[in-house]
């Protein structure tokens, strides 16, 4: 579904500064949209809002335990971390006046369910098959419960339970619990491949860009009211103070049947090493998250794990045919690097987890999943034509 991650109230009472590069307002940013937070469960939870006064009590209340990038670039450490996002329709059941819902994008406005042909949403990806109520146009709202734990998370959704049993007329329409699979001491995903090697460090965030991700990218590529990447500072919704530091948002849900995808290894390599290799083609990196075009005979998980080396390659001059690292692998489609145009234009920032256990060597059941938001001004899911 296609959502906006509004900015946090601290506007309100002063004047907004001319937007520049330098100043990102970090206190009016969701950390969600600039920062990681080093959570290993959350709690995704869909909601609805049967009565306007009811929905605003609830945001109002909620706008204040939300977690700020301010906050997160204190290094202030924490247990939870409170994201929340709105689809159109729910800021309309908040009772937003009818100039400002129309200067939402078109495709913001229709929400990804009504344009899911365009999407490619199509067969068994339908919206007919989403579950937990994610196609209805009465999903209004999405609050996300960071954790740093199990136990944490478990506290939060009681927490916020009883303060939804004081908002009647806001209703979860269903959720999602989220954890980290074992080993903790790297992200990766139920295929087994390590995850958050590869993220647009932003303008103004103070972040240096890794060797071989290129420069650091306009904050306005991401956040609403800074420059972008064509020196402009794109039109939002309006009134400003509604659209300054807020970012749309697409969130998926997705599955991955590992027991398939183990016996299509299997099917095309006789050997271990010959099945490991299969799966890096696919990927354009080992499981160990080492790039082919650094190590396309063997995996090197020393490299995987030097941040400052397993990201410094191109393909153009290093592998332009597609030798090391097929030109169909998933790295290469998604992040062509230096044989694409324009490669600082519709970025999008991914924040993935994982959900239901890990399914053990050997075993062909269920399809394990894992949940994706991408995010930035131009989000490609929610604004893709």
């Amino acid at each position: 579904m296609a959502i906006y991650s509004p900015p946090l109230p601290k506007s309100v009472g002063r004047e907004l500064r001319k937007a520049d590069a330098a100043s990102l307002e970090f206190e009016d940013i969701q950390h969600f949209l600039i920062y990681r937070s080093p959570a290993l469960a959350a709690r995704y939870e869909f909601l609805t809002f049967r009565k306007p006064a009811a929905g605003r009590a609830w945001l109002r209340a909620m706008t204040e335990k939300v977690t700020t990038a301010a906050a997160v670039r204190s290094g202030q450490l924490d247990t939870r971390w409170v994201t929340v996002a709105l689809s159109w329709n729910g800021i309309r059941a908040l009772g937003l006046d009818d100039h400002s819902l129309a200067s939402f994008p078109e495709e913001f406005r229709q929400g990804m369910a009504t344009r899911a042909e365009a999407l490619g949403m199509t067969g068994a990806n339908h919206p007919e098959h989403w579950r937990g109520g994610l196609a209805n146009t009465d999903l209004h709202a999405i609050v996300i419960l960071f954790a740093r734990d199990v136990p944490e998370r478990e506290r939060c959704r009681v927490e916020h339970e009883k303060f939804l049993s004081q908002c009647e007329g806001v209703e979860v329409l269903s959720s999602l619990d989220l954890e980290a699979i074992p080993p903790f001491d790297y992200a990766h995903e139920h295929f087994g491949y390590r995850d958050r090697l590869s993220q647009p460090a932003i303008e103004g965030t103070g972040e240096e860009p890794m060797p071989g991700s290129g420069p650091a990218i306009k904050a306005g590529e991401f956040v609403l009211g800074y420059p972008d990447e064509e020196g402009s500072s794109a039109g939002g919704p309006k009134p400003e103070l509604l659209s300054r530091n807020g970012s749309y948002l697409a969130y998926l849900m997705m599955e991955e049947h590992v027991g398939a995808f183990r016996d299509f290894l299997r099917q095309h390599g006789e050997t271990q090493d010959e099945q490991e290799l299969v799966a890096a083609k696919l990927m354009g990196r080992w499981r160990s998250g080492a790039p082919l075009v650094l190590t396309p005979e063997k995996d090197d998980p020393k490299l995987a794990g030097d941040y400052q080396r397993t990201n410094d390659f191109d393909y153009g001059k290093m592998d332009p045919h597609g030798y090391a690292c097929p030109l169909g692998s998933h790295i290469r489609r998604m992040n062509p690097r230096d044989t694409a145009a324009n490669m600082n234009r519709r970025k999008m920032i991914r924040r993935g987890g994982t959900y239901g256990p890990p399914l053990p060597e050997g075993e062909s059941r269920a399809p394990v999943r894992v949940c994706d938001e991408c995010l930035g001004e131009r989000s490609q899911f929610s604004r893709a034509r």
